[in-house]
């Protein structure tokens, strides 16, 4: 071990800071907000740091360093561009047994600053040992990754509970069992929400009734697809998860993410083949968390948008199961912009309506002469099977036929696949499509050839030439 782990109490504390350029404002804002008197040498500031002087944050002294600046000093951080004068404070600090920094220079060092993230008061250090800052910082945003911003708010309420639970739960195992469960509970996901009031009444209710856990959902929202889209707090709460229900849409990728002991269900619903039942997932639903499961219902795209997400939290209200929203990145929203079709543009579309193709049986027909105007992009979900229907009913309302379409397959996925047409063709290149497949009607679809930029532009182009060949036979 190079370097010994320390977090060090500076509030109050005074600290030399050599240097006023950028740099140097970086270290001082890390310094300031530890709480450091913080004096700096330099002829002149920056503008961070001159800002910081003019609010009596720091103390400035406008000349240049002397041996005597140390005396008194706890910490010195070295942060200019002249290795001589690094090379001098250096050695006197270290002739004065002070804890000195030479930025960007590893032998100069007695402490170096790692790499951090700050969940206040939960902090987490991250160092090389001054060998490979990029890999410390690379770490460090996986770390950021899986790890709830509300980490440090959650902390703060414990620290203010221990003694109480002390005086409840006298064994250190009951102690342990009951944090345990709260920081994997409701209770941290009450946090997450911002239910503080709420998080605690869950903490007296654990404190009095510490051997009934109870169950919650999490409806997640995960996305078209592509495993890089599923959202921070999403992979958070599925790797909380010890039931998982998901859909037939969620991809395999997204799946591995999921932690390893959890049970997996496949509620998928997909056009044309057996599905599950909402009434069953409605059940499983409830069933799990009866049991004091953690569940999360995990469904493609966002699942308020077309996802039934509504009617499930519905039920949940109606049993009294406490629950979360993750929302996701829905398919019209990836998928038109893996396809480099932007669904509002100034030139083309001032708005955008998102549709599906298919009612419940008796519902509201559409506004088929509000969907038709002109300069208005449609993103149709579930509209393959239909897609004939639709062509018919916009243009029998005035859109023109020549409008510009695309269908796009498995969208933001490596398999994704676009054809594009126009209107009068938009039944025929469903039935090719793939799916799920996802339509865009709009002037917008026409930029697919100029903005493509996800997957192999040659497929795409020789989709776009054989539509064409279909317009013009």
């Amino acid at each position: 071990m190079d370097y010994l782990p320390l977090f060090v109490e500076l509030k109050q504390h005074p600290v030399l800071l050599v240097g006023g350029g950028h740099v140097a404002a970086r270290k001082a804002v890390l310094l300031l907000k530890a709480g450091a008197r913080l004096r700096v040498i330099a002829p002149q500031l920056c503008d961070e740091l001159h800002l910081a002087y003019q609010q009596n944050q720091i103390e400035w002294i406008a000349g240049q360093y002397q041996a005597e600046h140390l005396l008194g000093m706890m910490l010195v951080i070295v942060a200019t561009d002249d290795k001589v004068l690094n090379q001098q404070v250096y050695l006197d600090a270290q002739a004065r047994h002070i804890f000195v920094n030479v930025v960007d220079s590893q032998p100069q060092c007695s402490f170096i600053f790692p790499a951090i993230i700050d969940r206040n008061p939960i902090l987490i250090a991250i160092s090389s040992a001054g060998k490979a800052p990029v890999l410390v910082r690379m770490i460090r945003e996986k770390l950021e990754a899986l790890l709830p911003t509300s980490l440090g708010t959650m902390a703060t309420i414990a620290g203010k509970w221990r003694n109480k639970v002390k005086q409840k739960l006298t064994g250190f195992q009951a102690r342990c069992r009951f944090w345990e469960q709260a920081f994997s509970g409701k209770f941290a996901s009450l946090v997450a929400s911002g239910q503080l009031i709420q998080a605690q009444a869950q903490l007296e209710q654990q404190l009095s009734h510490p051997d009934s856990p109870q169950g919650e959902l999490a409806l997640v929202g995960a996305g078209p697809g592509d495993a890089g889209l599923l959202t921070l707090r999403g992979l958070q709460v599925i790797q909380q998860a010890e039931v998982v229900l998901y859909d037939s849409l969620v991809s395999a990728d997204i799946l591995e993410l999921v932690r390893r002991d959890a049970d997996r269900i496949c509620v998928g619903k997909r056009a044309g083949q057996h599905s599950t039942l909402q009434e069953e997932i409605n059940q499983l639903i409830v069933k799990y968390t009866q049991l004091g499961k953690r569940v999360v219902r995990l469904k493609g795209g966002d699942p308020f948008i077309f996802g039934r997400g509504g009617e499930e939290l519905e039920i949940a209200v109606q049993h009294g199961i406490p629950f979360q929203v993750v929302p996701g990145v829905t398919a019209a929203s990836g998928a038109s912009a893996y396809a480099g079709i932007p669904l509002t543009h100034r030139n083309y579309a001032q708005s955008v309506t998102f549709m599906t193709g298919h009612c419940q049986s008796g519902g509201i027909e559409p506004d088929w002469q509000a969907l038709a105007q002109a300069n208005h992009t449609l993103a149709i979900y579930m509209g393959t099977t239909k897609a004939e229907l639709i062509s018919q009913r916009l243009i029998e309302q005035g859109r023109s036929p020549l409008t510009p379409i695309a269908v796009i397959s498995c969208g933001t996925r490596h398999d994704q696949q676009i054809l594009t047409g126009n209107l009068t063709q938009l039944a025929q290149l469903a039935k090719q499509a793939p799916t799920p497949a996802l339509l865009i009607v709009g002037e917008v679809a026409a930029l697919h050839h100029q903005l493509a930029w996800f997957g192999d532009r040659q497929t795409q182009h020789t989709s776009a030439i054989h539509s064409s060949l279909v317009h013009f036979a």
